[in-house]
């Protein structure tokens, strides 16, 4: 079990690394992380939804994935309250305390995933969540210390060196855990080091002679992690490239699914911008999109308290494009109505306008892999869907797209505003060269999936040139 000493410390790569390089020695591993909290999910090959980053790491693995991977996600709604997914499924919508209240009994679904996934594995690597630091959520934790003393799976401890005091994360997690607890950790990896790795030598030497845990290398920081789906949407703004055709994209408060933006950040061609709280949105933009939403109707209230309302006429005014996907494709419309108070309590927002249908939320959860066929440039799309609400209006006689013969999306009489429920669409290489070249930005030739293959064979080189891999898989029981 890789556990962190903090939250994004690059405990996800390093599972996806560690899949990638014992899957190439000829093992049959798949990943497992107990409880996960995120908005960007995947649609698994059982019909059910995972966090993107488990995706990532049974792509790694060569298998598809499964909702025993990842039994437990949790999908914040608001600053307190989330849905609770329990093995694919959403089960109830809880605040911070209720699901405190509610982890005891998702023990035994953890547990029945695990067992199932190591019936059918040489290797299984489990990622933890957050920190086993975190003493205070240990009485009935089942993400980190909880599930490995339960589960008595080995762990080795990551800490993050790029965000500085990595002895004190290290040595003070030892210090503060239950000395039981401290007893499953068999080691630590030091990740993101840049510069000279023999500059710390002695801080290495300290950790382990503070702890007497045992040291399984100091891991540079790996160039090329941005060429793989990012877990946090932050991860997004990190690629950008003046000059270039911009695409902006709006960093709403509960974005969700903005793995759906991976494939156009790897373009030459554009210039992916990320639109912060507070910021304006380009005047230059070809492109604006709104991503995914988890609360769609929050997320209108806090588009309009952004002014980004009043951005978006105008960028359409100049003529600009605009591609709304999901909740940014509901938020598009005359209005969204959630009469039962599926997403929040029950009432009815003016949408956007800028594309004649309205949108009224539903119980029923669309969840589903698919093929459709791109309306205005006949290009074939592999897709998911992952969403709550039915979608009409006149507007739908201009199809975004078309899913099993029935039109999907809809589209603006000028031509210039689309809206689809189709997630993962850019992933789709014939598709998205057909689509930017709608708006005459070239795109490159080497197919998405192959690059995101390339970097992580690369990914399990470095950690195969920088880690102690053999004495990392001796320690799996």
């Amino acid at each position: 079990m890789i556990q962190g000493a903090g939250s994004d410390v690059g405990k996800s790569l390093i599972v996806a690394g560690l899949a990638r390089a014992a899957r190439q020695r000829g093992l049959r591993v798949l990943p497992f992380k107990p409880q996960n909290m995120s908005n960007n999910a995947a649609v698994t090959v059982d019909g059910g939804e995972i966090g993107r980053a488990q995706a990532l790491q049974a792509l790694a693995a060569g298998v598809e994935p499964h909702t025993d991977m990842n039994p437990v996600l949790l999908k914040p709604e608001t600053d307190v309250g989330a849905q609770v997914i329990v093995h694919g499924k959403r089960i109830a919508t809880a605040r911070a305390r209720e699901y405190a209240g509610m982890k005891p009994s998702l023990m035994g679904a953890v547990l029945e995933s695990f067992e199932r996934l190591k019936a059918r594995a040489d290797l299984v690597l489990v990622e933890g969540a957050g920190s086993p630091g975190e003493v205070n959520l240990r009485k009935s934790d089942i993400a980190n210390m909880g599930f490995a003393r339960r589960a008595d799976v080995p762990v080795v401890l990551v800490g993050d060196i790029d965000r500085g005091g990595v002895i004190a994360q290290l040595v003070g997690i030892q210090a503060v855990i239950d000395p039981d607890d401290a007893a499953m950790i068999q080691g630590f990896v030091i990740n993101k080091f840049r510069g000279d790795p023999t500059l710390f030598d002695d801080g290495y030497r300290l950790i382990e002679a503070r702890t007497t845990w045992r040291g399984f290398g100091v891991l540079p920081w790996f160039a090329r992690a941005g060429e793989l789906p990012a877990e946090d949407a932050l991860g997004l703004g990190d690629a950008r490239r003046p000059g270039q055709c911009k695409i902006a994209f709006l960093a709403l408060s509960r974005i969700a699914n903005f793995d759906d933006l991976d494939p156009l950040k790897l373009e030459p061609g554009v210039d992916l911008v990320m639109v912060r709280p507070g910021e304006a949105i380009p005047g230059d933009a070809k492109l604006v999109i709104l991503p995914g939403s988890k609360s769609t109707r929050g997320d209108l209230a806090f588009l309009r308290a952004q002014g980004w309302d009043i951005d978006l006429l105008a960028h359409h005014r100049r003529g600009g494009h605009i591609l709304g996907l999901c909740g940014g494709y509901q938020m598009l419309g005359q209005s969204v109505t959630d009469p039962d108070g599926i997403e929040g309590p029950a009432g009815e927002t003016p949408g956007l306008g800028l594309l004649d249908v309205t949108t009224t939320m539903t119980e029923q959860k669309t969840l589903t892999r698919v093929s459709a066929v791109h309306a205005a440039t006949g290009q074939p799309i592999s897709a998911y869907e992952i969403h709550i609400g039915r979608t009409d209006g006149p507007d739908r006689a201009r199809p975004f797209s078309m899913l099993d013969g029935a039109p999907e999306g809809a589209m603006s009489r000028d031509g210039r505003v689309h809206g689809s429920y189709l997630h993962g669409l850019f992933t789709s290489d014939e598709f998205r060269k057909a689509f930017l070249a709608q708006l005459d930005i070239p795109a490159a030739d080497q197919p998405y999936g192959d690059r995101v293959e390339s970097a992580l064979d690369a990914l399990a080189e470095h950690i195969e040139t920088h880690l102690d891999v053999e004495g990392l898989l001796a320690l799996a029981r």
